[in-house]
């Protein structure tokens, strides 16, 4: 079969590889603590279930408007302008299946031959090959940790290009938990002003796991006069433990959305009816789950962070947002293993924690971060102490590095 050069141009997404094999090892009997999962370990609220549950008894199994129901659209334009203050329109808004799939609708419907755009690294795996998918250039910019993994003015300024389109922000971030700030962010408003082809992709998927004082600030609110250029993007399935539910949304200006509106009637035509419905619930009820699932996670980071700290030759930045922690194992490129193999790189020292104790992570170039390996605190604090004692005990069988 011929393939479409679109799809030679990437690659199957590592995490989605990772838990794959994670998968494969437990169906041969083996017992695998996986810190690779980028999900809930929460059950989606019971109010949540149950509106869905009504929506199939009242018969909206049907299909929906392409950019969602109108009760889905005004519980996300209350959600923005409540936690934002950020006024939307019907027409400035779009639902996809996921997140995922309207950052990638967002791109297929802006982006030409060798238009550019712009990705801080370390990044969310998915982002560099969305980009080649749609027949744009990934221009990666290194942000290092000295730096709190973060985007900063005179690298965005050196990066862009008259072929720039996007600038790609992900806050909080996937690996880091990285977030801006707002002076950091009108810092970078300040670069964006000047350079007005540009438009912000800001993915705030993990904006309400949230550790720090106040909300998670957004671009757009921080700077109005960029509302114009910047699409935000969220959904339900972080926040809401509604992965499964498929349900994604972005909002900004009404000539992008109503691209990806055209885009989206000529693929999927509609998401789910029952989870619009779900997740109108979820936007608009209760938030007590939103609380209760963040103070769990805070003290599964700090668990986390303090035994990572505690373990010879690794070290990490706690998150301020998010539930993963980027791990600096850099100590241990070089060494070798008590059967004599080398760990030349981060993928090797994830091999050797699962194929030594069964402990199954993300090597950090997956992300654009040689050098280190992400482990994702949304499991058991149980599950968490246990698989720090594991790795603590596979770096202890690795010798020490030539100089």
């Amino acid at each position: 079969m011929h393939t479409a050069e679109r799809v030679r141009r990437i690659k199957p997404s590592p995490s989605t590889a990772a838990a794959q094999r994670v998968r494969e090892l437990k169906g041969q009997g083996l017992t695998i603590l996986d810190l690779t999962v980028g999900e809930p370990d929460f059950d989606t609220p019971g109010h949540v279930k149950a509106a869905a549950i009504r929506a199939i008894e009242a018969g909206e199994t049907k299909y929906t408007p392409v950019n969602g129901t109108p009760g889905l659209r005004a519980a996300i334009a209350g959600r923005l302008r409540q936690r934002h203050g950020l006024e939307y329109t019907d027409r400035q808004l779009t639902v996809g299946g996921g997140a995922k799939q309207v950052i990638f609708l967002a791109l297929a419907a802006t982006l030409d031959a060798g238009d550019e755009v712009v990705i801080p690294a370390p990044y969310w795996v998915s982002y560099p090959d969305m980009v080649l998918a749609n027949d744009g250039t990934p221009v990666i910019v290194d942000c290092p940790e000295a730096d709190g993994f973060k985007l900063t003015p005179d690298r965005l300024r050196s990066s862009l290009t008259d072929r720039t389109r996007w600038v790609v922000l992900n806050t909080p971030g996937n690996p880091t938990g990285a977030a801006y700030t707002p002076g950091e962010l009108r810092a970078l408003a300040d670069v964006l002003l000047d350079h007005p082809h540009v438009r912000v992709l800001t993915d705030e998927i993990y904006d309400e796991i949230w550790y720090d004082d106040g909300n998670n600030p957004s671009l757009a609110a921080v700077e109005p006069r960029l509302t114009d250029r910047v699409f935000l993007t969220n959904g339900v399935s972080k926040t809401y433990a509604m992965t499964g539910w498929r349900i994604g949304y972005g909002a900004g200006p009404a000539d992008l959305v109503t691209a990806i509106n055209t885009l989206q009637s000529q693929s999927s035509s509609c998401p789910s009816s029952v989870s619009q419905a779900a997740a109108a619930a979820a936007l608009t009820g209760p938030q007590e789950f939103v609380r209760d699932t963040v103070d769990v996670y805070r003290t599964r980071r700090d668990t986390t962070v303090k035994l990572i700290a505690e373990t010879p030759g690794l070290s990490c930045t706690t998150p301020s947002g998010g539930f993963y922690l980027l791990v600096n194992c850099q100590r241990f490129m070089g060494s070798s293993t008590p059967t004599g193999d080398r760990i030349e790189n981060d993928e090797d020292f994830a091999r050797h924690l699962l194929e030594t104790q069964q402990v199954a992570v993300i090597h950090g170039s997956a992300y654009g971060a040689p050098g280190y390996f992400r482990i994702s605190f949304a499991t058991s604090t149980e599950l968490l102490t246990e698989a720090c004692a594991r790795i603590a005990a596979a770096c202890a069988t690795l010798s020490e590095r030539p100089s």
